[in-house]
């Protein structure tokens, strides 16, 4: 397993007030953290526009087309400070990789590694997931991670879970057969929430076998810096895997 370097801020901090909502209701984020670095926002200004996604109007045909001799297409949503998906990005070149993040320093901080790690396959869409699935053209992705997202504890707030039978469906339509929906969490009780919902889909088969295979990350797992964190204070996370059928 392969732990990231930290940044000074977790993404997954408390939302603040005006938190984004959006129609769909999938994915709710503050879209305003600190100030950012003037590097980071120059990076925003003329980086960013080149690997933006333009979901105003109709898709490719083929989501590969959107990046240069790739394979295959992955989707990571909602993904902090890009720990993970530049990881993966880098071990996969022959992979597409999309990263949501609506939340302004999470997209400044991918795009500081992308610029030093010299990546170039990945694109980036800054604003909901639920408007990304919905647009992405069916059997595109092979496969779809959520990585520690936003816990909405209080029940009062699960509506705001990006897991949700809308969306476990959404990515029913954009997975490939075989393809997978991959989860981590460190809090029980979206862990159990986020199993009920894929176990009564009929789309979605869980992969467990044995305990181990939701207790460890797995091969070649990059750590985010919020998980190691979740570690040091105690917290273990669950690592679940559900397969496309």
């Amino acid at each position: 397993m392969t732990v990231a370097p930290r940044d000074p801020d977790d993404r997954e901090a408390p939302p603040e007030d005006g938190a984004a909502t959006h129609a769909h209701g999938s994915f709710f984020g503050r879209r305003k953290g600190h100030k950012l670095r003037s590097h980071q926002a120059d990076l925003i200004e003329h980086l960013l526009p080149r690997l933006a996604l333009d979901i105003a109007g109709p898709p490719p045909a083929d989501l590969t087309g959107l990046f240069d001799g790739c394979e295959d297409v992955r989707l990571e949503i909602g993904f902090g400070g890009g720990e993970h998906l530049i990881a993966e990005a880098r071990a996969f070149p022959a992979t597409g990789f999309i990263g949501c993040e609506p939340y302004v320093n999470g997209m400044a901080k991918i795009l500081t590694r992308i610029e030093a790690y010299g990546v170039g396959n990945v694109r980036l869409f800054a604003g909901d997931a639920a408007e990304l699935l919905a647009w992405a053209p069916p059997q595109s992705m092979r496969r779809i991670d959520l990585i520690h997202p936003d816990p909405w504890p209080k029940r009062r707030h699960w509506k705001r879970r990006f897991v949700q039978d809308a969306t476990v469906a959404a990515m029913a339509r954009l997975l490939r057969r075989d393809g997978e929906f991959r989860f981590v969490s460190d809090i029980e009780d979206y862990c159990a929430w986020t199993l009920s919902h894929l176990l009564r889909s009929p789309d979605f088969l869980w992969t467990a076998e044995r305990a181990v295979d939701w207790r460890e990350p797995w091969p070649d797992y990059t750590m985010t810096r919020y998980g190691a964190k979740a570690e040091r204070e105690g917290r273990k996370a669950a690592y679940l895997r559900f397969r496309r059928v």
